[in-house]
């Protein structure tokens, strides 16, 4: 198995892994921890942030 499959793989497990916390508001619909881990992603993308800047 190639390294790329076995990351996808990997992602593929961490996905379903999750818990997602679902909150319906009147506006929209939030799903909790799947938000903070983008957040938190978001905030060590390097290159993200220096297109922020």
């Amino acid at each position: 198995m190639s390294s790329l499959m076995a990351r996808e793989l990997d992602l593929i497990q961490e996905f379903r892994d999750l818990s997602l916390v679902c909150e319906v508001t009147p506006r929209s619909v939030r799903l909790g921890m799947f938000l903070e881990e983008i957040k938190e992603c978001q905030k060590r993308d390097h290159k993200l942030m220096e297109k922020l800047m």
